[in-house]
């Protein structure tokens, strides 16, 4: 039996974009919203390695697959990387970049009206 599910508002989408991250705390779990291009994605700010504030890490890209000795860089502002241990994952899937079966804890947001809700 799962539990119902409601929408929370937690910030403008304008708030968002200018502080390119929000953490925030909703039903006591503490949640990072990143914007990703038009799209939007909420991760439950605990890294799946070690308990880390994952969400707390750089955004930026990584390493392309490539021929060796060359190296390719890509996907600039799609990865989140741990700050304790450097783990890398895709903001857009929650996956891990290197072990596709470890993920971040997911949670969809919902738009209306300029206002960004966390659905839990």
């Amino acid at each position: 039996m799962s539990s119902p599910t409601a929408r929370y508002p937690v910030c403008k989408v304008e708030d968002l974009k200018s502080e390119g991250r929000i953490i925030t705390t909703v039903k006591g779990v503490e949640v990072g919203i990143f914007s990703v291009g038009d799209r939007y994605y909420a991760w439950r700010n605990m890294c799946p390695h070690g308990a880390a504030p994952v969400c707390e890490g750089v955004v930026c890209g990584t390493r392309l697959p490539s021929l060796v000795y060359e190296y390719k860089y890509g996907r600039e502002q799609e990865i989140l990387r741990c700050p304790w241990h450097g783990w890398e994952f895709d903001l857009t899937t929650g996956r891990h970049l290197v072990d596709q079966d470890v993920k971040l804890r997911g949670y969809p947001v919902e738009v209306a009206e300029g206002q960004l809700y966390l659905v839990m």
